[in-house]
């Protein structure tokens, strides 16, 4: 029966593959290159005497052989986490979690106490990512993720939608008429920006000079240092307000494309630690 069964890195790549329908996505969850997730697949083809894939021009779709083997796949790999864990002890409440570290910083680390003393047992290992990555990170059982709404590769759940609005320290001087002379900030390449919370509120709006990060945490320590005036939204700048570090200086507040969405790996329900974290995201977020 051993020398039946494909090699176990065959099977792994043919379930990322499948999952993204992208040998390059497989690439990147897998830190391989693409040419090698290429060659796997065809090798567990040969092995099964039969493709698993059509190749299309720009995407992969699964063959009706595909489709009937990778549940099969799948749930061979959740037996063998949970028979791995039930001998060697592993501990079932250890849980990786993905966020951006914006929200990390603003939002989950001080409600970390809370989460403590609720669920002691659980150990988290938090992984902060400058950019929302593309695709779930390989090895974290639940991601935080803000963003347009992210493909449906792995289970998905909108948590929150959010309001943008500027803030900046307290006593800095600043009315709409004045605001494109100030020194603005924002965090690059969202779709919330300056000119659309303008456009908002049918603002005129010229060409300001305007300072863009990678993170909003940049934005939100200008803002603070009293240094100008930064965009943000509820989630990172509630916490700000309420400690009078920051005061929002408008009242109108746009709606934001982007929003939070809990992701959620094929392996989270089967660790009790991943269920209760998510389940006090789900709490706590809304």
């Amino acid at each position: 029966m051993q020398n039946s069964l494909p090699p176990l890195g065959w099977l792994r790549t043919f379930e990322a593959a499948a999952r993204h329908l992208s040998f390059t996505g497989a690439a990147r969850d897998l830190n391989m290159t693409q040419s090698a997730v290429s060659q796997q697949i065809k090798s567990l083809e040969g092995h099964l005497g039969q493709p698993l894939f059509l190749r299309r021009p720009k995407a992969l779709e699964l063959t009706e052989a595909g489709i009937t083997y990778l549940p099969v796949v799948r749930e061979a790999f959740r037996t063998l986490v949970r028979g791995t864990q039930a001998v060697t002890g592993a501990q079932q409440n250890a849980v990786q979690v993905q966020c951006n570290i914006t929200f990390a910083v603003n939002w989950l680390a001080p409600r970390l106490p809370a989460f403590r003393a609720e669920h002691p047992d659980v150990q988290l290992n938090i992984f902060t990512e400058l950019w929302e990555p593309q695709e779930m990170a390989e090895g974290a059982a639940v991601e935080i993720r803000f963003s347009l709404r992210p493909a449906d590769t792995v289970r998905t759940e909108l948590l929150r939608r959010e309001h943008y609005y500027p803030v900046c320290a307290p006593g800095f001087s600043v009315d709409l008429e004045t605001l494109q002379e100030k020194p603005l900030y924002n965090c690059s390449n969202l779709l919330s920006n300056w000119a659309s919370w303008a456009d908002d509120q049918a603002l005129t709006w010229g060409k300001p000079n305007i300072t863009y990060a990678t993170t909003y945490l940049v934005c939100l320590s200008a803002a603070m240092a009293g240094g100008g005036l930064c965009l943000a939204h509820d989630t990172i700048a509630d916490r700000l307000i309420e400690q009078g570090l920051l005061v929002a200086p408008f009242k109108h507040r746009a709606e934001m494309p982007e929003a939070y969405y809990l992701l959620l790996s094929p392996q989270a329900e089967e660790t009790p630690g991943a269920v209760a974290f998510a389940n006090w995201i789900r709490r706590e977020i809304g």
